[in-house]
């Protein structure tokens, strides 16, 4: 008797005009601060998506290699240690690296559905359909949203695994990340836990090489947000003009990426009504990359109400995936 497989579910929280709103409010806001940043989120277009895909398998670029090496470690001892019958995935983008988790909840027999979320409704759909067809049985309930504004709107029930993978996590800035550990810790049910991948302090030299690629497929990345300003705003930006700089602060144990103006110019940004001017050797802010250590990860986890209760690494000490809960349950 053929079993018949359940329908995608796709709750849709993020409207293309809303994502147009947010880029505006962050081209105007970013452009016209002192010093000019503006937030790494805008680098995922398709292109810029393609290109990202294209850094993970650079030689320089170890994160991805080092976290997937660890889920396929370590993948049935994070199953046993949540025992989820759901996988909530944030960012889930194609949810290559997923699938080692899904495949360890599927071994234990507990996995009973798939909740990715990401803001890429396309690729959302994409994937949640492949998972669907490549598990049967599972239900796939996937939620087109921003993970800063839009987790309260994470299906619940069941025992919940929520995944944030990538060292993603190190792209907000501290201010931020308080708040969003803060929003995961009152999200979480009493049998919930939550899998965070981070990329750890190391030598400052590998770390910058991760940023800055000999091919200069970072480089490419980092100026497509320009291009997408272009596109989505009117402006006029010649991103050839604009240099690639990645830079370790000691200080702030994080990667900047930056773009650097080779010559004075001012840009035309028709759909906020700007012009913006930019000295030679001025730099825009187009990411930070956070790195770690296990003490100061606990201590930002404990503050937020979480309860660090696993920690995996690669053989090197590269990059660790941890597993934290409601602090004081057990």
């Amino acid at each position: 008797m053929r079993v018949s497989q359940p329908a995608t579910v796709v709750d849709v929280h993020l409207r293309a005009a809303e994502a147009a709103a947010a880029l505006r409010a962050d081209v105007r806001s970013g452009l016209t601060a002192s010093p000019k940043t503006l937030p790494p989120k805008w680098f995922y277009d398709d292109r810029g998506s393609a290109l990202f895909e294209e850094i993970t398998r650079l030689d320089e670029y170890y994160p991805t290699r080092c976290e997937r090496q660890i889920l396929d470690v370590h993948g049935d001892d994070i199953a046993a240690a949540t025992n989820a019958d759901t996988l909530v995935e944030l960012g889930s983008g194609t949810s290559e690296k997923t699938r080692l988790l899904l495949d360890a909840l599927q071994r234990r027999g507990t996995l009973a559905r798939f909740v990715p979320f990401d803001v890429s409704e396309r690729t959302l759909r994409d994937a949640a359909e492949a998972i669907r067809v490549e598990y049967p049985g599972i239900a796939v309930h996937a939620v087109v949203g921003d993970f800063e504004r839009h987790l309260g709107a994470l299906p619940r029930g069941g025992r919940r695994c929520i995944a944030f993978l990538g060292g993603t996590v190190g792209n907000l800035l501290p201010d931020q990340r308080a708040r969003f550990l803060a929003a995961i810790a009152t999200g979480l049910g009493p049998a919930d836990s939550f899998l965070l991948g981070v990329d750890l302090v190391k030598d400052v030299d590998r770390l910058e090489r991760a940023y800055d690629d000999r091919a200069g497929v970072t480089a490419a990345f980092n100026r497509n947000v320009l291009h997408v300003i272009n596109r989505e705003l009117g402006a006029d930006f010649e991103p050839d003009r604009f240099d690639h700089v990645a830079r370790f602060d000691p200080d702030a144990e994080w990667i900047e990426m930056r773009l650097r103006a080779t010559m004075p110019m001012t840009v035309r940004i028709a759909e906020v009504g700007l012009e913006v001017a930019f000295a030679t050797g001025e730099e825009l802010r187009t990411e930070v990359s956070a790195k770690f250590r296990r003490a100061g990860l606990t201590d930002e986890l404990t503050a937020a109400g979480l309860e660090l209760r696993g920690w995996w690494t690669d053989p090197a000490g590269d990059f660790a995936v941890s597993l934290s809960g409601p602090a004081g349950r057990p």
